[in-house]
């Protein structure tokens, strides 16, 4: 045990320095980065769902015997093609007797008009007889609206889905025949937390990619913004309009949302490694010429692959701790080491905001 305290002893005499105090602590090693300036763009990304520009269920309006359904399934028709023939031989005869009584009340009225003028008709029969005719162009009219209602035709430009019905059936008013989409171009439909609402707006550019087309973008622009949240996400949904000319893009089908919150110029970026949190605020070590450390609080903003914004607490240009800020302090030396991954990233990047 003496032997043992003796050398002890003889130990901490060595560890002293030439003052008498303790040695100085040699550099710790660390890996040192730049803190750079570029383009940075802040992006939101969502998932979203595809929807028609335009859809429709194509019904009857009266009941009657379908005749002939003259499209073809999945196949493009145009506006004002007919879709569906019903049988209009009722109506049509009606059509004609209206017609009948509206040529036969004309007559009349033309001629209590003659023989008002030779004031042999009374000015009551005249006004009888104007009734009479105006009566019958009035039914003329709803048998001709009753009878076009037998020839059912697609409102608009658009893909045809199947038929429900087949040639025969008996059709009551308001059975669907078959469903109509426009698809030239598409609506995609996303939701984005309230915190968004300030830079989103009508018009906002947005590009999609669906796994369907791996690699590929579609691009639009934010054509509605609903003016009332879900209360229980605090989310507002969003629809932009995205031009499909080839109709690669089908309703239903999930899309990556991508949009651009903001872009700002010479922006400060750093590895994101480089930051660490304590509780809820970011630190991290800036390098002196002195090769000493000193701990500063920053503000962060957009994040890239790889890199995070500074928007509050560096500038361009300093040198940071990348790895090994675990052990330092305040005041610490360190010592630089090259580093595998230095080189910053491409000037212009898309930042990532996942709601």
């Amino acid at each position: 045990a003496a032997f043992a305290l003796v050398a002890a002893c003889r130990g901490g005499k060595k560890a002293a320095g030439p003052g008498g105090g303790a040695a100085a602590m040699p550099p710790m090693p660390v890996e040192v980065a730049e803190a750079t300036r570029g383009n940075v763009q802040e992006t939101l990304h969502a998932l979203g769902t595809i929807e028609a520009a335009e859809r429709v269920k194509i019904t009857a309006e009266i009941d009657q015997i379908a005749r002939a359904l003259p499209f073809e399934e999945g196949r493009i028709v145009r506006k004002g093609q007919v879709l569906a023939v019903l049988n209009d031989s009722e109506l049509r005869a009606e059509a004609g007797r209206a017609e009948a009584l509206r040529d036969q009340a004309r007559v009349s009225a033309a001629r209590f008009e003659q023989l008002s003028k030779e004031r042999i008709a009374s000015p009551q029969d005249l006004d009888n007889a104007r009734a009479a005719l105006q009566v019958a162009e009035a039914n003329l009219r709803l048998a001709q609206a009753r009878l076009a209602k037998t020839k059912i035709v697609a409102p608009f430009s658009g893909v045809v889905g199947s038929r429900l019905v087949s040639p025969g059936v008996y059709l009551r008013a308001g059975d669907v025949i078959t469903e109509l989409a426009r698809i030239d171009t598409v609506k995609v439909a996303f939701a984005v937390p309230e915190r968004y609402l300030s830079e989103l707006r009508r018009g906002a550019q947005v590009k999609i990619t669906t796994v369907a087309f791996p690699g590929k973008e579609f691009t639009g622009a934010v054509n509605v913004v609903d003016p009332i949240l879900d209360p229980t996400t605090r989310s507002a949904r969003l629809s932009a309009v995205i031009p499909n000319p080839h109709a690669e893009l089908r309703p239903g089908m999930s899309a990556d949302v991508s949009a651009v919150l903001a872009e700002r110029a010479q922006a400060v970026t750093v590895p994101d490694e480089a930051v660490f949190a304590e509780g809820d605020r970011n630190f991290l070590f800036v390098v002196q010429a002195d090769s000493t450390v000193v701990r500063r609080a920053v503000k962060l903003g957009a994040r890239q692959p790889g890199r995070v914004e500074i928007r509050e607490g560096l500038q361009g240009g300093e040198k940071v701790v990348r790895a090994g800020h675990q052990k330092l302090f305040e005041g610490a030396k360190v010592q630089a080491v090259t580093s595998a991954v230095s080189a910053p990233p491409s000037p212009v990047a898309a930042g990532g905001t996942n709601p």
